[in-house]
């Protein structure tokens, strides 16, 4: 008996990379399952390293009639007793047959690609409520929030390596280079921090325009561009403050994994962010698109070695109690159990 997790995208994203840490997690803990996904040779090889079989399909648009029952297949080759999809793409392709059919939403998605499915799982309250909301049955949805991973043999990135002085007051902003995760409100915040360099990690369709603003704002010798990285937990390590700016964030998973790594964080108040955060105990908000109130917060952290203690502390007692690895496995495994899965 198996889970299938299905994920019909095919780049890389937050949602990409939190699949593969749940989906290790799972197995860690002794979960059998196997996963159908669109072709990535990263993703692949992390599934086949964390002992998880793997199939890859198309996924494509509606007139893709060719994956549905090519999943059907791999499923029943896997005994698979639940379904697990992750967004609209993969839900789509999600076969009927004899397993329980599960949608694992992480924001405000279209509900019509989950009808017939047996239950909906989102990663906020606030999602939950908005499903219910839109005429979802309240039964038959629960909230299971990510957890932080920190791999413990992880070190500290090289700030050599990437051009940055050991003793620059290092700014960390990480997110797909796109206008929602507003990297263009940190360089504009970075004129106001003159000491400071900044790391952002991501791709995305801005790259272009970012790099042309950071010239323009004089602050391109202070900014590093990383791309796509698979050393998170490293670029957490070598930061002194996490900044998270968002226009729009359902969640905020890495407000969670800053504070698995004891970095403090500065974030817009955004929907997610802001129901996750708890101004001035465990971070500090600021409002949505204002630079200037960005670059007085981050400021405000870098002066005050008390308060990034405080908020560090805080932040990791709140990993500890709701978004450990260990909590959210427990909850995901009594789901599976319900439907016979675990």
């Amino acid at each position: 008996m198996s889970v299938l997790h299905l994920l019909g995208t095919a780049g890389e994203g937050g949602a990409e990379t939190y699949f593969v840490d749940l989906v290790s997690g799972l197995a860690r803990a002794g979960v059998a399952q196997a996963a159908a996904i669109r072709p990535n040779a990263n993703r692949q090889a992390r599934l086949a390293a964390a002992g998880v079989p793997v199939e890859t399909f198309r996924f494509g648009g509606p007139v893709d009639l060719l994956t549905k029952p090519k999943v059907a297949g791999f499923a029943r080759q896997q005994d698979v007793k639940l379904a697990l999809a992750w967004m609209n793409r993969a839900a789509r392709h999600t076969p009927k047959g004899p397993w329980a059919r599960i949608g694992r939403l992480g924001g405000y998605y279209n509900l019509k690609y989950y009808r017939g499915f047996d239950e909906l799982v989102a990663n906020t309250e606030d999602i939950a409520e908005w499903i219910v909301s839109q005429g979802w049955p309240a039964g038959r949805v629960r909230c299971i929030p990510n957890f932080a991973a920190v791999p413990a043999e992880a070190p500290a990135a090289d700030r050599a390596s990437l051009g940055t002085p050991t003793n620059a007051p290092l700014l960390l902003s990480m997110g797909r280079l796109h206008e929602a995760k507003a990297h263009d409100v940190t360089l504009q915040a970075l004129t106001q921090i003159p000491d400071a360099f900044l790391w952002i990690a991501g791709v995305g369709p801005q790259e272009a325009r970012l790099k042309a603003m950071a010239a323009a704002l004089g602050v391109a010798d202070r900014v590093r561009f990383l791309g796509w990285r698979t050393d998170a937990s490293a670029l957490y390590r070598a930061a002194d403050v996490c900044v998270f700016p968002s226009r729009y964030e359902p969640l905020g998973n890495v407000v969670i994994q800053a504070w698995a790594h004891g970095l403090p964080v500065v974030a817009a108040a955004s929907q997610g962010p802001a129901a996750l955060i708890a101004d001035g105990q465990d971070g500090l908000l600021v409002p949505v698109d204002e630079a200037q109130a960005l670059a007085a917060a981050i400021a405000r952290l870098l002066a005050d070695p008390m308060l990034r203690i405080r908020l560090v502390q805080n932040g990791s007692d709140r990993v500890e109690a709701e978004f450990s690895e260990a909590a959210v496995v427990a909850q995901w495994r009594s789901l599976f159990s319900d439907y016979g899965a675990a």
